[in-house]
Parts: structure tokens; sequence; C-alpha cells
């Protein structure tokens, strides 16, 4: 059935009032009528639901109108695919960004009801693990902010990565439940369904005009149904769509295996569908669950690609204008497979002949890259495409072949260079390389830091870069400063305005007027006033959920993101050991009082990661109870990372770890988080940490450790760290009482082979960083203990967060990349 056309003046309703008056009558309508509940016996959870649907509402005007905005003019779309959607919390965000956090705090007030605890009861939205998700989440929001029409699209997870507990501080994954009670920010597109096909054979078709086209007929077909939740810009500018995908059967049961008495066989096809939506990053260590990965990134890209087509069409018709109308950004590899899954659209679907659809490909794709690490680069099995996927397998056969023999006749490349860029990796295993993929495929590629940037024309697309140089160009990330300042800290933002004016909340940049006021001694009180009612509120939190006192008159001394070797919470704890056999060998000197709080999560096949885990609880045990230590150094490792546990810890921190071995962290955005709410800066020179130097100044910032390059010529050497370690006294002895057991008497052994390692190879460098690390951990003391010179150096790294606002990451996307006007 054809659909009907669009109506671009259809009749908008009045706008909603959104006075305290209107708003509270609003709220109990929608309590009674949609939650059904009686004010008197009404409890915190119908509350919430009843005022997020009262906010809803006023959002929902504005959204209509940014459609019926983007079709009338015609202008070009932003598609965001990505695998994680860390969005949060979203009913502070959408009052705080239409302005309706005043009226409806003072409309719940005459109700008898505490805005503030209906925001910490809504669930975090479990669409994401860590930087990828919360990056994902701040472009969509600044791309709304910026005035870009644009849609997310990604997978409606119902139980996300994990839900982590601890048990005798080793690391528990349960599921994560935010979806047990609905989620009153989406709407079921029913509409908006497409089939997805696995496996099955590929078919030639001749054509009336004896040309010869593929035809794929899948033998395993499901049904991607789309859920939409509005993402509202600053001020509500504009509301764009963030597109989920759920995975339903075609039969939800099959009626003959269930009445032959195959009861649990007739819902085999559900439990299939069902499992590609059910979590996060299924742990690819087996055969199966590399298949439900690969299902589960071809399922989204397939979806949402069928989607932009048919949007595309509808409106455009001819598919020849879509680079001009159509700019597709893959988030990291993951959704690489879209670069082969439009070529078979455009072709057999379409009938495009292949060098026009593959020039219609690279034009509409641009490809952001995460990360150096080859194992995050993604590759798959050749005869798991190939049985998976079997007309993608020839397409991307058809594209490597079209690409080496541009790399051999063209840029007469070397058979070791074709090698390297070839999307087939011959080494071990046929595997198609799904970063040379999304190289390949996209008119850009972009790093996100200027360092991350340079370090991918060096190593892993060295020889595609010599091939196609006018491709990667960099994109430093950024966070929206609505959530990670206004938001999260609405005392400092109140301060920040009163002394400056209110220009930041519009233009970040303004935030530098900040700097003749940093040595005002009045302001810094000020200043440090806000940061010790964060640091009491975190405390309480701790306090609540550890069972642990910490003082807030300590040092914060923060590392939250996921736990990863090459992050170094290993190096941070090993520290903490160290400070705590100096404090007990010498209590006669005067000591800075320290906090380390730690938080994040380990992938569950992930061993030593988990091991760490382990490690920082096991010397935290000791720590805390030691009464030697006289309160000086408390450890404290926070379970269940999200964002509304950082929307806490954040404002409280007052040292920001960002500590990864140089040249491994692609930029890090929980380093300008940090920066926003006044906190010091202890990393290396890697990622955004190079930027963040320059922005605040050598005095602002204290880096440590060795450089990209010498950690590569350290690996080269292939050098044996046993005699660093056995150079540095506190070190030697840290690892000597780890590796005994020490802090582990139950088990003597378990760290031994953790900290072998750091003897025998030491590849992410922490032994023989060490040193550096302890003395600059010495200079952040000595700066402590100057008060007016910490809370100078605090005020300027707020005051010098502003280029590392998404808002202009978002803006350079949109002018070098896609080719969409900016506001």
């Amino acid at each position: 059935m054809p659909q009907k056309p669009i109506v671009y003046d259809a009749p908008t309703p009045e706008p909603r009032a959104t006075t305290v008056e209107a708003i509270q009558a609003e709220i109990l309508e929608r309590l009674i009528y949609s939650v059904g509940k009686d004010p008197i016996v009404a409890r915190p959870h119908d509350w919430l639901r009843a005022t997020i649907l009262a906010v809803r509402d006023r959002v929902m005007d504005r959204w209509m109108e940014s459609s019926r905005e983007t079709w009338r003019t015609s202008n070009k779309r932003v598609y965001y695919l990505s695998l994680e959607f860390l969005i949060g919390r979203l009913m502070r965000d959408a009052m705080s960004n239409v302005g309706l956090m005043e009226p409806v705090q003072a409309a719940l007030k005459n109700l008898d009801v505490d805005l503030g605890e209906l925001i910490n009861l809504e669930p975090d939205a479990a669409l994401g693990n860590g930087g990828l998700g919360r990056l994902a989440a701040c472009f969509l929001e600044s791309m709304s902010s910026v005035d870009i029409p644009a849609y997310g699209y990604g997978i409606r997870y119902v139980h996300g990565l994990f839900r982590q507990e601890m048990s005798e501080g080793w690391q528990v994954e349960l599921p994560e439940d935010w979806l047990t009670h609905g989620n009153p920010w989406e709407f079921e597109r029913r509409e908006s369904a497409y089939e997805v096909g696995f496996g099955g054979k590929v078919e030639p078709v001749m054509d009336p005009d004896g040309e010869v086209r593929q035809e794929w007929h899948p033998n395993e077909h499901l049904l991607a149904v789309a859920y939409d939740t509005p993402i509202v810009g600053w001020r509500g500018q504009r509301v764009n769509t963030l597109r989920l995908w759920s995975a339903q059967p075609i039969d939800p049961i099959l009626l003959d295996r269930f009445n032959s008495g195959d009861h649990i066989g007739a819902l085999e096809e559900s439990g299939k569908a069902s499992a590609i939506t059910r979590v996060l990053y299924p742990a690819d260590s087996t055969a199966a669950g590399q298949e439900l990965r690969l299902r589960q990134e071809f399922f989204f890209s397939s979806a949402s690609l069928q989607d932009i087509v048919r949007r595309h069409r509808q409106q455009f018709g001819d598919l020849g204008s879509l680079p001009d109308k159509v700019a597709i950004q893959l988030n990291d590899t993951h959704p690489a497979i879209s670069v082969a899954e439009l070529m078979r659209i455009l072709v057999d679907e379409n009938g495009l002949k292949w060098a026009e659809a593959w020039r219609l490909t690279k034009g509409t794709f641009g490809y952001t890259n995460h990360t150096l690490l080859p194992e995050a680069l993604e590759s798959w099995p050749v005869a798991l495409l190939e049985r998976l996927l079997p007309r993608h397998m020839q397409i991307i056969y058809q594209i490597n072949a079209d690409v080496l023999s541009e790399a051999r006749t063209r840029a007469k490349f070397t058979d070791q260079q074709i090698a390297a860029v070839s999307l087939i990796d011959e080494h071990g295993g046929r595997r198609v390389r799904m970063g040379q993929l999304a190289f390949v495929g996209s008119h850009s590629i972009n790093g996100v830091s200027a360092l991350h940037t340079d370090l991918m024309k060096q190593t892993v697309f060295a020889d595609l870069h010599k091939l196609y140089p006018e491709r990667i160009n960099n994109k430093t990330n950024g966070i929206t400063p609505r959530r990670w300042l206004m938001q999260c800290n609405p005392a400092l933002t109140k301060l920040l305005s009163d002394r400056i004016g209110p220009e930041f909340l519009d233009r970040i940049d303004a935030l530098k007027a900040l700097i003749p006021h940093s040595e005002d001694p009045g302001f810094q009180t000020q200043f440090a006033a806000v940061k010790r009612a964060n640091k009491e509120r975190l405390a309480k939190v701790i306090k609540d959920r550890m069972n642990i006192v910490v003082s807030p008159d300590a040092m914060f001394d923060v590392q939250i993101k996921r736990i990863h070797e090459y992050k170094r919470q290993l190096l941070n704890i090993i520290h903490a050991v160290a400070l705590y056999d100096e404090i007990r060998a010498h209590p006669e000197r005067e000591y800075v009082p320290r906090v380390k709080i730690f938080a994040g999560k380990a992938a569950p096949s992930y061993w030593n990661a988990k091991l760490i885990i382990k490690l920082i609880n096991d010397v935290a045990r000791v720590i805390n109870h030691d009464p030697a230590v006289r309160g000086l150094l408390k450890v404290v490792f926070m379970p269940n990372y999200n964002v509304s546990l950082a929307e806490v810890i954040v404002p409280a921190a007052d040292l920001s770890e960002q500590i990864s071995t140089a040249g491994m962290e692609a930029s890090g955005t929980g380093n300008m988080k940090f920066m926003a709410n006044g906190a010091l800066t202890i990393g290396t020179m890697d990622g955004a940490n190079v930027e963040m130097h320059k922005e605040v100044g050598d005095d602002n910032i204290v880096i440590f450790g060795m450089t990209a390059d010498e950690v590569a010529e350290k690996r080269s050497r292939a050098e044996v760290p046993r005699s660093a370690i056995v150079k540095s006294h506190a070190l030697k002895e840290a690892l000597e009482s780890i590796s005994s057991g020490v802090f582990s008497p139950d088990d003597p052994h378990r760290y031994r082979d953790l900290i072998g390692g750091l003897y025998d190879h030491d590849w992410f460098m922490v032994a023989r960083d060490f040193d550096a690390y302890v003395a600059a951990q010495a200079e952040v003391d000595a700066i402590w203990k100057d008060r007016a010179r910490w809370n100078a150096i605090a005020i300027r790294n707020t005051a010098s967060v502003g280029f590392f606002s998404s808002d202009r990451t978002i803006r350079q996307y949109a002018s070098e990349i896609w080719g969409v006007p900016t506001k």
C-alpha cells in the first residue's frame, strides 16, 4: 500500500502552558488518567511516571515541528550509527533544556513531592558501556542544540551490559533491568519494521536486458521494530530522534511444533530474535558468542539502512542524490558491515551499477575510529561471514578486488603493502578486517584526538593512508556542557553565572572570562565551598552504599572508567600500596589525606581486568581498617558505574586520574568532564590530554611518564623491565607485598601472575612509569598544600574547558565531513 504524502502544513496544537499551575494540573491529570493512581495512594514511582509524561508532552510539540521543518526544507540529514548510546536519565535533561526545571519543581512541591527524589528514581538506560556510548549521547544532544536534523540508530537492549555487584571483592555480573517497568520516553513505531535476514544462499538472476544480478535468499528472517526517543537540544532549539531497534520473530510461535508436543522448540524463533537485543557485547570468546555479536551488528545496521533508504526515496525518489541529502557516520567499527549492506541494497534491490553504487556509498559514509588496539578493530572469520551473510561476503570480495587492483596499478604497492590494505587477513586463519572495510567504504575517516589521529596514520591504517592520503582527519571529542556542568553541578553553574554572567550557558567559550578571577581570594573561597558541598554529597553516598566513612577534607583522587590494563588502574592501586607502606614506615612525616576512588566495569571474559578489581577491593579492605593509617588514606571501589553515579562523583573530584599508557587512549572524555568541574588532572601525554595540556598550560596540569614514541621504542627493544623494578625500592616493596599475599591471605598466590607480568614484559609500562608517577603525585601533594594555588588551578581548568564542548566537535563534523549548516 503506498504511503500517504507528507502534509507540511498540518495543524499544530497550541503550545502547552508552562506555568506552575498548568504543570501541576497536568501532572495530576497524568497521574489519574495515564498512571491510574489516586494522589492519596500514589507512590514515588507513580509520581515519576506522571511527571515524565507531563514533561514529555511539552517536548512533543517541538519534536513534531522539528520533523516538519526538515521535510519542508528538504535539509540534509545526519544519521549516527552506534552500538552504544549511554544516554543516562532523561527527565532532568529534558526539563533543563526546555526551561522547565523550576516550574516542575514548584508544581511538585505544591503536591508534597520532592523533584530530587524523583530524578534519582529514574533508571539509567542500559544502552552502553563507557566512553563510546556516552560520546554518542553527547553528540546527539549537541546535534539537537546546534540545529542539525539527525537520527541516532542503535539497539534497544533489554539488559544492556550488566549490573555490577561485588561478592567478596570480585565482580559479579547480573542482568540490568532498566526496562522491567517500561520506558515512558519511548514510542513504538509499528509502521517502521523491517525484515532482516541471515544465512541461506545467493543465486544469479538474469534481467531482461541480459544483465546478471545476484539475489540473496536468506533462510532465516526476523523483524526489526523501531522505538523512538526524543533527544532535546538546549533551549528546545531542536528535538531529534534516537531510534532503537528491537528484534522480534516473524512467527512468535511455531504452532505445528507446539501441537506435536515440542513446546520448547516451538519458541525457537522467538528465542533467536530476543537473543539479538538482549545483552550488549555478548562474550565473543566462543564461536557462538562471535556469531551473536555479528548478528547484532548486522541486525541494527541493516534495519537502519533500510529505514534511511526508505525515507530518502519517499522524499526525493532518486537514489543518485543520496550523498547530497544523507550523511551516515559509523561510530567505530561495529556498524562497518553497513558498507556491504548499502551496496547490496543499491545494487541488488535497486538495480544500480556497481561503480555508481560504490560512488554513492563512499560519498555517504564517514567512519570514526576510536581505538588503535587491533583486537578492538574487529575481524570476523571468513567462514562465519560466508555462512551467516553469504551475499555480503561476495560484496566484500568484490570491494577488496577493486581496492587491491587500485593499490597495485595506481599506487604501485608491494606485496607486503597489498597484504596490509587487504580487507582479508590471511594470517592465522582468514578473517575479514572490519576497520579496513569501514575505511575504504567512507570518504572521511576521523580520529578523536590530535595524537590518536597522527598515530592512526602511522600504525593501524598506515598503508591505507598512503593509498588514500586525503581521507584521514581529526575531530577531537567533546562533552555536552549541559549535562556535565549545568545539570550535574548546578551550584557551580550558578556561581559562574553570578560572577561572569550567563553568556556561557549558550556559548561555553565565554568561560574564559573566569581566568582573571582565578586569583581572587573571595571567588576562590566560593569556588572551594561548592566543591566541598559536592564532596559532602559523595561522602554520604559512599557511606550509604559502601559503609565506608571518608572525610570531605581529604583529597578526592578519582579514577572512574572502564577497567582495562592500558588505562592502568593497576598503576594507581600499586601507588596506594606504596603510600600505605610509607605512612606506616614514616608516621612522623606530613601527608596529604587522600581518598582514592575507583569505579568501572570489566568485560566478563577479561580475567586480568576482573583481577584488578579484586586487588583494589583487597587493598581497600586492609588499608581502610588499619589504625596505623590514621585515616590518611582510604580506598573505595564503587560498584555499578553508570552515568548517574558519574554525575555525583565528577563534581566532587579534586584530582582526575588520566594515566593511560601513552599512545593507547584514543581521546578520553572523562578527563573533560572533570576539567569542567574544576579538578586538576594528573596524566600522561595521551589522547586528549595532549590538547588539554595545550589549553590550560603547563602550570595547570600535572603530566608524567613516557611519550607514545618512547613507549614504542621500549617495546621494539623488548627489554625486560626487571631492572627498573629492582632500582625502585618503593615499587619493589609494593609488588612483593601484593604478590606474596599480604592483601590476599586467603589465597597468597592470587596476584602472583599479575605481578609477574610486570617483571616479564610490562606491556603497559606500569613498572617503568611508576617512579615518574610517584614524583607527579608528590607534585600534586605540594600544590594541594598551597590552597590558593590549588583553587586557582581548579578555576583555570573550568575556564579553559570551552574547546572540549561537543558543540564544537559537532560543528566541525558538520562543516568538514557532513556538509550541513549549524547554528
